[in-house]
């Protein structure tokens, strides 16, 4: 992708995963090192936490917000800035869709940067955890963008 080909209202192909099932949540507890029941055990995620059934992990749902981006910036952009709020609770079967939309673009002197507005839906269409990011593109014909990557001065 280059910056060249980004507009405000641009919409990137959305990321699917899922069904998610209680497999998928243990390697990733186990990956992660996070033991805690609410996300694998569903007896105590009910009766002692009170909740409606198993947890995604929000490290797991991150890390989808993550991919999304990467896959449409890499190998010549980067990822800059990724913020996001756990605002609803994804449950172990659901299908996650990760989404973004560019909302603002920039000309720096060396790359592009791009301004989108990101998040997750279940398969109901219930938005879980909005958030924002800022990735910076190499402009057409140009170099990527350097790494290790340093933000533009006055950049914010």
């Amino acid at each position: 992708m280059n910056y060249e080909d980004v507009h405000p209202g641009l919409e990137l192909a959305p990321l699917t995963k899922g069904p998610l099932g209680a497999v998928h949540l243990m390697r990733w507890s186990a990956s992660m090192e996070n033991w805690h029941r609410i996300h694998y055990d569903h007896l105590f995620a009910v009766q002692h936490d009170k909740l409606p059934g198993v947890l995604i992990n929000g490290s797991l749902k991150q890390q989808f917000l993550v991919q999304l981006l990467r896959d449409w910036a890499e190998p010549d952009g980067w990822l800059w800035k990724i913020r996001f709020q756990f605002r609803a609770k994804n449950l172990v079967n659901e299908t996650l869709q990760a989404w973004g939309r560019v909302t603002a673009t920039s000309r720096c002197a060396e790359f592009g940067l791009v301004h989108l507005d990101i998040g997750l839906r279940n398969e109901n269409g219930e938005e879980s955890t909005p958030g924002a990011a800022v990735v910076a593109l190499a402009y057409r014909g140009g170099p990527p963008v350097p790494y290790p990557f340093v933000a533009p001065a006055g950049a914010a």
